[in-house]
């Protein structure tokens, strides 16, 4: 082969391996530790408090409470059923699970981990966020379809807005807006957090059955994750889908880092998929990161920038149902 045959061979090469994952520009993410911490039942989301370096993890009938640093367990918020979700009002000293079990919210203290107070909210309620700006707390309830308000302070329901389909997950921007996905109807719900009313409707095509929501809340962006294998990015100002990037199946979170400027959605098929902006509008796969099937919710560290994701291993041919003593942390850094 000539000298200039070998170069384009070369050339070729790197750019089938690169355009993310075998680039020399990769940001070189990998599972740096596991923890395991045991114990039975499922699991959903996963809250980071970077302050408090606590990591609330959602575990079928309470959420448990884990050290970041240390790995070790600090403790548990009891009678939880079917809980999904915790949000947290540091300057309150509060923290709100949503129990899908049994339609309520559980109100606990930060420091003692104690409940102070339990609320009847929708149907199923799901995901749950606290709006700093409105100082409110809301459910994303999937069996009503619609989304319940608490005020966070007199820990009560203030109100509540029909979303016309199945929420999945929320985020706010800080300025008294709330997005929704909802996940029947592939689209993205702009909500005012102070009147309770729905501001827009946009459609995330050429995404479907969105799950996981982060946003660039200095860039305005939103990075909504689809079961279509497809990460849809919006301007959270006009709606208008700026781009799209391939991501692994099963997603079920989506985290943006501010720091690094990278977004990332776990997958149950045993991948975190990295992205980042590659020029204005423009994005790419920067990095598939192998972590461990079923590892599909997680929370970014804002401290480290790791990423913490939970997973266990299923029993072979029974859906949810899981190896006794296998339930993991996994904790992904550089």
């Amino acid at each position: 082969m000539s000298a200039i045959g070998s170069c384009m061979l070369f050339a070729l090469t790197l750019a089938i391996a690169g355009g993310g994952d075998g680039d020399q520009s990769a940001p070189g993410y990998h599972v740096i530790k596991k923890i395991p911490l045991g114990g039975e039942g499922g699991w959903d989301y996963l809250t980071l408090d970077g302050q408090s370096r606590r990591l609330y993890i959602a575990r079928a009938d309470r959420v448990v409470v884990m050290d970041v640093d240390t790995g070790a367990k600090i403790g548990e918020v009891a009678n939880t059923p079917g809980v999904h979700g915790v949000a947290l009002a540091r300057k309150r000293n509060r923290g709100f699970s949503s129990n899908g079990g049994e339609a309520s919210v559980t109100v606990f203290d930060l420091k003692t981990l104690g409940e102070v107070a339990r609320i009847k909210v929708g149907n199923r309620p799901d995901a749950i966020i606290y709006d700093p700006a409105s100082g409110r707390v809301f459910t994303l309830n999937a069996g009503s379809r619609d989304a319940t308000a608490i005020d966070a302070a007199m820990e009560k329901v203030v109100g509540t807005i029909p979303l016309d389909g199945k929420p999945e997950f929320a985020v706010a921007d800080g300025k008294g807006h709330i997005y929704v996905n909802l996940e029947n109807k592939s689209e993205v719900l702009e909500l005012d957090a102070r009147e309770l009313s729905v501001l827009h409707r946009w459609p995330l095509d050429p995404g479907k059955e969105p799950a996981g929501l982060a946003m660039d809340r200095t860039g305005r962006r939103l990075f909504s994750t689809c079961h279509n294998e497809k990460m849809v990015i919006l301007d959270a100002d006009s709606g208008h889908v700026l781009a799209t990037a391939p991501i692994g199946k099963g997603t079920d979170a989506c985290v943006f880092d501010p720091d690094g400027r990278l977004a990332f959605s776990s997958n149950g098929d045993g991948t975190l998929t990295v992205v980042r902006e590659v020029g204005t509008g423009k994005f790419e796969v920067a990095q598939t990161v192998p972590t461990q099937a079923g590892a599909r919710t997680m929370a970014l560290d804002p401290k480290t920038h790791n990423i913490f994701l939970a997973t266990a291993k299923a029993k072979p041919g029974q859906r949810r149902s899981y190896e006794p003593g296998s339930f993991v942390i996994l904790v992904v850094g550089k």
